[in-house]
């Protein structure tokens, strides 16, 4: 089905297109340049690190950072199970296997006693636990108050996958900032996009150094090809870095409409019995990247796939949260430190169109059609 409202297109406009054509003139149309230069420079400083490195994806920006604390075949990573396969997948592609705990109920984030729980048992059997990546999921970091005091305490180095986290804030500090190193990604359905793209964040310059290498093939610094260990074409190209400044510096902008959008939503379910924010009550320092509600059937009347139901319908775009990775056949029999919190968020929570590009004249009408079905259910 064609949606003629989904639910996170790309917001670009005549600000990108003068960036990318300037890229395309002035010949840097390779891998590297001046403005992937820039880009990162910009990166970095957004996100209150020392370095930013940009990437293809940031998949590949995890699979770098995951090397970069020397993950290795046969151990254990600790993952969220409620996040989107790339998580996943980035620790397989290190040949360790993940192990998905449970998440908090308001906010979806990782559970804390979870994580504790998790290492604890996958330890007593022997294993080796290299690492924890937390997600920040829809854009609300996750709580770091009590997972790098946490993870420090253990002694498992953290990498912050906050590939949804752009622009949002934990306690003062940035999204990207937290941990060992950092992923953003810039897909089209992010808070901000390069089209197909990432980065790695981190303060450690030689963490930096290594994951240019790694993502430039793994070239020594030779006239001729030489290479010593085997490299991943994990770079991003000078035209998408382009695109990447361009809303990078419209990017305070484009949160503030995604905000003003997660009100209205706020505004029209704030009286209706049985559905909330997946927002943990405060969103204050969230990108709002997307819009998540829960639906609880019993209190409601209806469940979250009759709305989603309802909406495609009329051609509107929704999406279930992410399908918990313990559920997907891909990972079958990995470790697990479950509470079941995870599975009902997946039944119960619907995204909800959430991009900055939509007018207050869509947002209106899809609100409309929302009330409309609501006073069908009532």
């Amino acid at each position: 089905m064609t949606f003629r409202v989904m639910l996170s297109p790309p917001d670009v406009g005549v600000a990108e297109e003068v960036a990318v054509v300037e890229a395309v003139r002035s010949g840097w149309v390779a891998p590297a340049g001046p403005h992937l230069d820039a880009f990162e420079v910009g990166l970095a400083s957004r996100c209150d690190t020392k370095y930013a490195v940009g990437m293809t994806s940031g998949t590949a920006a995890l699979h770098l950072a995951l090397l970069g604390i020397a993950v290795r075949p046969g151990d254990v990573v600790i993952v969220p199970t409620l996040t989107f396969a790339a998580t996943a997948n980035a620790v397989v592609y290190t040949q360790a296997e993940p192990c998905f705990v449970d998440v908090e109920r308001c906010t979806g984030n990782v559970d804390p006693e979870a994580f504790s729980r998790a290492v604890d048992e996958q330890r007593r059997a022997g294993r080796h636990v290299a690492g924890f990546v937390p997600v920040d999921l829809f854009g609300k970091c996750a709580d770091y108050s009590r997972l790098v005091p946490e993870a420090e305490r253990l002694e498992i180095p953290m990498i912050e996958d906050a590939a949804e986290a752009l622009g949002a804030h934990h306690a003062g500090r940035p999204a990207g900032s937290f941990g060992v190193a950092a992923a953003l990604s810039f897909n089209g359905n992010k808070i901000m996009t390069t089209s197909g793209g990432g980065a790695l964040l981190t303060d450690q310059k030689s963490f930096a150094d290594r994951a240019r290498y790694l993502s430039t093939q793994a070239r020594e610094p030779a006239l001729h090809y030489e290479h010593t260990e085997v490299g991943y074409n994990y770079r991003l190209s000078n035209v998408l870095a382009a695109l990447g400044s361009a809303q990078l510096f419209r990017l305070e902008e484009m949160i503030a409409r995604r905000r003003h959008i997660r009100d209205t939503y706020r505004r029209i379910f704030a009286t209706v019995d049985g559905v909330e924010m997946l927002d943990g009550g405060d969103d204050s320092d969230d990108n709002c990247w997307l819009s998540v509600i829960t639906v609880n059937p019993d209190r409601s009347g209806w469940d979250a796939q009759d709305l989603s139901a309802y909406l495609a319908g009329r051609e509107i775009e929704t999406r279930p949260v992410w399908k918990p990775m313990h559920q997907q056949p891909a990972f079958k029999g990995c470790a697990t430190a479950l509470t079941g919190v995870a599975d009902q968020l997946f039944d119960r929570g619907l995204a909800l169109p959430s991009g900055s590009k939509h007018s207050d004249t869509v947002i209106g009408e899809v609100v409309d059609l929302v009330a409309e079905f609501i006073k069908e259910r009532s």
